[in-house]
């Protein structure tokens, strides 16, 4: 994905087949001085064509969805083999917890619930244009209670968590609470770039391809602090 212009507004998509919500995250984006909705779309067929055509930076996505879903539209926007490489925000309510793990595992940037305030939206957008992952810690607690037995730690994650240093166990936990990297450099007074690193040591540790699987492992070692 090419860098953001400096000044220029974040440009996002909004996908969501429910003309009311997706008003009202319109009109919520739209007031941000550095966001900008391009376009709308109300079918996942139409949303990789608008992203196609439109170039967004972020693309604010509902799973359920007629003709295409929100999960395969994903995975064609954002996905491995995905040419267009937008950056795709979940919007979700909390009981498609397993979508929204298929949607993060389709390649999803992060997710957020949909009776999230405003300022928690638009801030979910700014971060996830950022390059980071977001993770709404209401909803990494359902897809812990569902998902977690798959990724229960093992003896040999035991001995994972013990190689982390006392500040990578320091950033576990603060990802585990949803904090993004900007929100850990801040309390941790260290550089972004820094945070970057340890997050990719923490992976690496632990045996994991992304984030979302080390927040459940963290989860389910009791390492979260809430």
């Amino acid at each position: 994905m090419t860098a953001q212009p400096s000044g220029a507004p974040v440009r996002v998509v909004v996908c969501d087949d429910q003309d009311l919500i997706r008003a009202g995250f319109v009109t919520i984006i739209d007031a941000q001085p550095d966001l900008a909705v391009v376009g709308e779309a109300t079918n996942g067929i139409d949303a990789v064509k608008l992203v196609e055509r439109e170039r967004p930076d972020v693309v604010v996505m509902d799973i359920r969805m007629p003709l295409l879903d929100g999960i395969e539209a994903t995975r064609r926007i954002a996905g491995p083999d995905a040419e267009i490489a937008a950056r795709v925000l979940v919007v979700t309510t909390f009981s498609l917890d397993s979508l929204v793990y298929d949607a993060l595992r389709a390649g999803a940037s992060g997710f957020l619930l949909k009776d999230a305030r405003p300022t928690e939206l638009t801030a979910a957008i700014r971060t996830v244009a950022a390059g980071e992952s977001l993770l709404d810690p209401a909803v990494t607690r359902a897809l812990i209670g569902r998902y977690g037995e798959r990724l229960r730690p093992s003896e040999s994650d035991s001995t994972a968590f013990d190689a982390l240093t006392a500040r990578e166990r320091d950033v576990l936990v603060l990802l585990a609470d949803g904090q993004s990297n900007a929100e850990i450099a801040a309390q941790l007074v260290i550089s972004h770039e820094t945070v970057k690193t340890y997050v990719s040591r923490i992976l690496m540790k632990l045996g994991v391809r992304d984030r979302v699987q080390a927040v459940v492992l963290a989860h389910r070692a009791g390492l979260a602090s809430r």
